[in-house]
């Protein structure tokens, strides 16, 4: 089976095949046909390499509204390298699409520059969990219309 068979978009494979990534791997066999078909809670558990980012990242930007400029996904992680790590790979994604902007929030980092970045259309936050809250505290993020939360 295909990427294009899983129902993703010519403009994501452009960026997929840019990334070696021509055949789906089967986390992503798996996981993409419910994810793109229904609105559904979905564990899923595989090594590390397996394509995980892919297998729930293609399904999350085919259903970002571009034309919205709200935050429609929220990808919560457990470190900053992995949240910037996953941010990457959606833009990477995305480089033959119209924009999906993606903005990646952790520690460590200064808040008041990730305040003025979330001011800019965002559509999917990659976050860790603590400075989500911080976030939250400070009314510098509007999660209102998030329809999709993924726990990496």
């Amino acid at each position: 089976m295909t990427f294009k068979e899983l129902g993703i978009h010519s403009d994501l494979i452009k960026g997929l095949t840019e990334l070696s990534s021509i055949n789906p791997t089967e986390i992503q066999l798996e996981a993409i046909p419910i994810l793109m078909k229904q609105s559904t809670d979905l564990v899923a558990k595989a090594q590390t390499g397996t394509g995980k980012t892919a297998a729930y990242g293609l399904p999350l930007l085919e259903k970002v509204d571009k034309n919205k400029k709200v935050v429609q996904g929220l990808i919560l992680c457990p470190t900053r390298e992995l949240g910037q790590q996953i941010a990457k790979q959606l833009f990477k994604f995305t480089k033959y699409t119209k924009p999906v902007f993606t903005e990646s929030v952790y520690g460590g980092a200064r808040i008041d520059e990730q305040i003025k970045n979330l001011k800019r259309p965002t559509h999917i936050i990659v976050a860790t969990p603590g400075r989500l809250i911080d976030l939250v505290k400070k009314d510098a993020v509007d999660l209102s219309n998030v329809h999709t939360i993924i726990l990496d």
